[in-house]
């Protein structure tokens, strides 16, 4: 575990670092963008296996990655029903509404991410607050003239204790809001039955 604070040296780093040595977690996603929320739980096994279960928009939909097939399994009403997709991940019918795709969805791209756009840029870390009742760290990253997708800046607000960001706000190179992202229910190394990404 980390214990990020306001003095740390290097805070994000810290938190990068922490990531490596995970190999599961679980987690729900609350997301909003475009005026669209969606209610998510997102479960990632290492070395990228990704499951997702959709609560809202379409809700009963499971989603299942294999980063070894680098294929993509959609279940539209609950899995293992009929149909099942078998897609590419890049198809635009398993997209965000940002364009976010399902095999670069999890927190060590985005941790890519950021670390990318403060290469470029800067980072200013806003001091300690509370998300869903949790210590966190809250730090904005901009990527000066950079732009990762349509993403030039975020706002995270970090875990104290794990590192792990329990809010994301990405922003275009104009300042606008893309996306807004809150975590909840955080697991680390949670044990998967079998099969469970399959």
């Amino acid at each position: 575990m980390v214990l990020l604070g306001a003095d740390t040296a290097d805070p994000l780093q810290a938190a990068i670092d922490f990531y490596q040595t995970v190999e599961s977690y679980a987690v729900g996603l609350i997301s909003l963008s475009a005026g669209k929320s969606e209610i998510i739980h997102y479960y990632f096994k290492k070395p990228g296996y990704v499951r997702m279960e959709f609560e809202t928009s379409y809700k009963g939909a499971v989603l299942v990655y294999d980063p070894l097939t680098r294929r993509v399994k959609l279940w539209p009403f609950g899995h293992r029903g009929l149909p099942v997709l078998n897609l590419n991940p890049e198809n635009r019918l398993i997209r965000s509404p940002t364009g976010q795709r399902v095999d670069r969805s999890d927190v060590g791209v985005l941790f890519q991410n950021v670390r990318k756009l403060r290469m470029h840029g800067k980072i200013v870390v806003m001091g300690v607050e509370t998300v869903g009742g949790q210590e966190t760290l809250h730090m904005r990253i901009s990527g000066g003239d950079v732009s990762i997708g349509a993403a030039s800046s975020y706002e995270l607000w970090l875990d104290r204790t794990t590192g792990f960001p329990l809010k994301v706000m990405s922003f275009d190179m104009s300042g606008q809001l893309l996306e807004t992202v809150e975590m909840t229910d955080l697991r680390i190394h949670p044990a998967f039955p079998q099969n469970f990404f399959d």
